[in-house]
């Protein structure tokens, strides 16, 4: 099967580390070409060079996705390397899994600036783009926190909600315009996301939870769907799941 990307611009945020990382490569494999922003540059760079080495492009900008010049510079270097933007996946996120009474204000402003902010910012600046194409696809990856609530996540589950309301008004607002809106809300995934915040490199490891490859997969199928369909949300668990 020939690669179902070529001639494709994928934007990623938090592309360094699991499941941003996770989807840099398998969209490299469709033969997308990749902008991808994080905070750690040699990261990047790893996946710059394999990206080329399977005959794909990537360029890379380091900064914190929550300051808004990350997301414009970002932008401007998809512009200016591609002409174009043709999948913006939101990937960056953070948890702090505490009671209410135990989360400071710092930590709730982290959340939400990390969670929140971060994907209105790249999403801003992005759609003007697609507008001119008449065509994009934006995805949101939020969590099963996202649609549930789980005791000692309060916050991060709040973050994830907004996500979720965030996608469904914005495939409203954008559907007639040709842009397609999804998020994709994963139960656990066994990445460095919240460590030493709630959870620890043994239990994760030890755990059940799905691989960033899964989610990837998941991602991959909202970026090869059908011109005339959009998947709006997919919900995802591990078959490890307790039935009760």
């Amino acid at each position: 099967m020939s690669p179902r990307l070529i001639g494709k611009v994928a934007l990623i945020t938090g592309a360094s580390a699991g499941i941003g990382q996770a989807c840099a490569r398998l969209l490299a494999q469709e033969g997308a070409r990749l902008v991808l922003t994080a905070r750690r540059q040699d990261r990047l760079d790893q996946l710059k060079q394999e990206a080329e080495k399977l005959g794909t492009q990537a360029v890379t900008v380091v900064g914190d996705a929550r300051e808004e010049d990350t997301a414009i510079q970002t932008v401007e270097a998809a512009t200016r390397s591609f002409g174009k933007i043709d999948i913006l996946i939101n990937n960056t996120g953070v948890g702090n899994y505490k009671n209410l009474i135990d989360t400071s204000a710092e930590e709730y402003d982290d959340m939400m600036d990390t969670n929140v902010r971060s994907t209105f910012l790249f999403t801003r600046h992005a759609v003007p783009l697609m507008l001119k194409q008449k065509e994009g696809l934006v995805l949101m990856i939020s969590s099963m926190a996202g649609i549930y609530g789980f005791g000692g996540e309060a916050v991060y589950c709040a973050t994830k909600f907004a996500q979720v309301g965030f996608a469904q008004a914005l495939d409203k607002e954008l559907r007639t315009q040709g842009i397609k809106v999804g998020v994709i809300c994963p139960g656990g995934v066994k990445t460095e996301f919240a460590l030493g915040r709630g959870r620890t490199e043994e239990s994760v490891r030890q755990s059940d939870m799905l691989d960033p490859e899964d989610v990837a997969g998941a991602v991959l199928l909202a970026c090869t769907q059908s011109p005339g369909s959009r998947i709006i949300e997919i919900q995802m668990r591990t078959m490890a799941e307790a039935l009760a």
